[in-house]
């Protein structure tokens, strides 16, 4: 019986893919959908001061915080298990978001849709690599959830503005349910049992799982708090301090945990150390410019929200030409030049992008030329950064860096968000006390955030010339890891 159910499942594998696929494909749109929808929420749910940046924080926070603890929940209770659980929690998380009628509700369950989507999407993940055979196969079903996951993003864009234009913000969300519970009724009949069987011998590091996504949550609240309590706020350091205190109780219970969340071994190898502390400070830049630029486009040069979405289309083109440029160019050089080359060409994109942002502007003039910059060095730096932090990683840490790889993203994405929205409305605050219009003093708080940005990405190319060593891959390895 058990070899008859294998066998049906393994003629359906693809069925399987484009399930896991579609699962993942949530996960991802629902990061960039959202951005789209900010200025309509905002003024829904009469947003104060800065709070707004939470509605993407609250999501990347809980997603790359308990990541890597999904992953090993997964292998701890079994990956079909966790992933229906996840995704059906997801669909019902998304659907809290959609209703939603404060500010405050609107955070707390996109925090709970974050924490849902580190559950699915190792899950569905480990599946994938269970389920497809080292070699061609498995490379083919990688490309197709690489495709997916950067469609995500893409797609995100363009539907949240078309949702939020003609429907309402709300659809952004509640476009998850139907889906959500489809992907999970499907995964009930599709994924057989043999899955990820549950392995208690692995223990879940939940105090290390608390104390990260516990000391980001309080440094990432204490900056956010800053511009309308002011620096010198007890409060504000207080909320700082305790985040500082609870991450280095993480570093702390890594190092003593039998079987720590992220051991810190891995770190010892130098590019997994770089190219991680690399993909941080980028993070920390890209989420605050896309933020910061559909703000703009919206609240100061009065974009609809559809005519937003698609303003930002290009960026996605251009990754995915300079990624596919860089698999062959890396083969040649190695991807330490790329990874270099990367943040410089971002930094040089947000100047730009500081540099031109006014009142009264344009987009061709104004967003398009910085912002096509940017995206060149976004392109220059994914694939050579990933092969930096994957290539001569031992066997049995080849999952744990491929999660820290994303955890990275997510926490410096929250992290910079947080410190980069609170120079900015420290800035708009300050203006507006002396009467400057509104639009100007947004313009000038946006300049300020993006200029920390510039150095920020900066400081990401020191890191990869003073720590991540050279080595050249395969152009096939290189298109892979794209």
């Amino acid at each position: 019986m058990a070899e008859r159910q294998l066998s049906k499942h393994s003629s359906n594998k693809w069925v399987v893919l484009a399930l896991l696929a579609l699962a993942q494909f949530m996960v991802v749109l629902d990061i960039s959908i959202v951005n789209v929808a900010l200025p309509s929420i905002a003024r829904d749910l009469h947003f104060t001061g800065n709070n707004l940046q939470w509605v993407i924080t609250a999501y990347t926070l809980t997603f790359g915080g308990f990541l890597l603890l999904g992953g090993r929940a997964a292998d701890i209770f079994g990956r079909r298990k966790i992933f229906i659980t996840a995704v059906t929690m997801f669909a019902l998380a998304s659907l809290a978001c959609g209703l939603a009628h404060s500010e405050t509700m609107i955070i707390i369950t996109r925090a709970v849709q974050g924490l849902m989507a580190s559950f699915m999407s190792p899950a569905a993940l480990s599946i994938l690599l269970s389920e497809f055979k080292e070699g061609p196969e498995r490379n083919k079903a990688m490309g197709v959830w690489g495709g997916v996951a950067a469609g995500g993003a893409a797609a995100g864009l363009l539907l949240g503005g078309v949702l939020t234009q003609y429907l309402s913000w709300r659809w952004n969300f509640f476009v998850n349910v139907p889906i959500g519970m489809a992907v999970a009724f499907a995964a009930t009949r599709l994924l057989p049992h043999h899955i990820g069987e549950e392995n208690h011998k692995i223990k879940l590091d939940l105090p290390g799982a608390v104390l990260a996504t516990g000391g980001l949550m309080s440094l990432v609240y204490g900056l956010s708090r800053a511009p309308s309590l002011g620096w010198g706020s007890h409060t504000v350091w207080s909320f700082i301090a305790a985040g500082i205190a609870l991450l280095v109780g993480f570093i702390y219970n890594e190092t003593k945990a039998k079987q720590p969340l992220m051991p810190l071994a891995i770190f010892k190898i130098r590019n997994v150390l770089g190219a991680n502390v690399a993909f941080l400070v980028i993070a920390c830049t890209m989420f605050s410019m896309f933020f910061f630029l559909t703000l703009y486009v919206q609240q100061v040069l009065g974009y609809s929200p559809v005519k937003s979405g698609v303003s930002f289309l290009p960026v996605t083109l251009i990754i995915g030409a300079m990624s596919a440029i860089m698999a062959n160019v890396i083969g040649k050089i190695g991807y330490k030049p790329p990874m270099m080359m990367g943040p410089t060409v971002l930094a040089i994109g947000l100047f730009v992008i500081s540099a031109t942002m006014k009142v009264g502007g344009n987009y061709w003039h104004n967003v398009f030329p910085g912002l096509a910059i940017a995206a060149m060095g976004m392109g220059f730096t994914f694939i050579a950064g990933t092969l930096a932090a994957t290539s001569g990683v031992p066997k049995h840490f080849s999952g744990l860096a491929s999660g820290i790889i994303n955890t990275a993203q997510q926490v410096g994405g929250s992290i910079g968000l947080g410190i980069l929205t609170a120079i900015a409305y420290s800035t708009i605050k300050s203006d507006a006390a002396v009467h400057i219009s509104q639009a100007s003093a947004q313009v000038h708080g946006y300049r300020n955030g993006l200029h920390v940005g510039v150095g920020l990405a900066l400081a990401a190319a020191i890191v990869v010339t003073l720590v991540v060593k050279n080595q050249k891959v395969d152009a096939k390895e290189a298109l892979q890891a794209g």
